[in-house]
């Protein structure tokens, strides 16, 4: 396990945090539960804090996030920002005209959905989730920016799984994650 540079200037241990659950959601799978960091103020606090210093260079209009963990830290991530916050969604889940993107995860498939005027053409937009494993939400939330006109200028995570390779699907973006595990 390695970390990236960034989280190693906080005052909290955000790794000790993070609790492995083995065989779920499946077997195979070992799930990192951000519960425990999530239930620490502090640590909570300086999560959001270390993905602002990563994304506040990059002038932010809005953070976009793919329910349901992206909802986490996505809200105080944008505020902390003085951005606006857009969510996407599962389909048929937001009330209002929609684009769409489907998407392979690394135990799954799915589709996510923004409404049409989350983003408008030029917007500076920070996409943002818990966890980066194989890059197929990140990847679709950046497609349904680019739908939308909006310019990805950063790709923001608490936690980034390096050994399913979820940055080759973000090539040429932006990529920064507080903790990776390389295994």
């Amino acid at each position: 396990m390695s970390e990236r540079p960034g989280a190693g200037d906080s005052p909290v241990d955000l790794r000790s945090l993070i609790r492995n659950i083995p065989d779920f959601p499946r077997p195979g799978v070992e799930f990192k539960d951000i519960t425990p960091l999530m239930a620490n103020a502090e640590a909570l606090a300086e999560s959001v804090r270390l993905l602002a210093d990563y994304a506040r260079p990059l002038r932010v209009d809005c953070v976009v996030a793919a329910e349901a963990r992206g909802f986490l830290l996505g809200p105080a991530l944008a505020l902390e920002l003085s951005a606006g916050f857009m969510l996407a969604r599962k389909p048929g889940k937001l009330p209002y005209e929609t684009v769409s993107a489907e998407y392979l995860l690394e135990y799954g498939e799915g589709q996510l959905e923004l409404h049409t005027d989350a983003v408008s053409a030029g917007t500076r937009v920070l996409v943002h989730d818990d966890l980066l494993a194989t890059g197929g939400t990140a990847a679709t939330l950046c497609d349904l920016v680019d739908q939308l006109g909006g310019e990805v200028v950063g790709c923001g995570f608490l936690i980034e799984l390096s050994f399913l390779e979820g940055r080759e699907r973000l090539a040429g973006r932006d990529v920064h994650a507080l903790l990776s595990y390389t295994s």
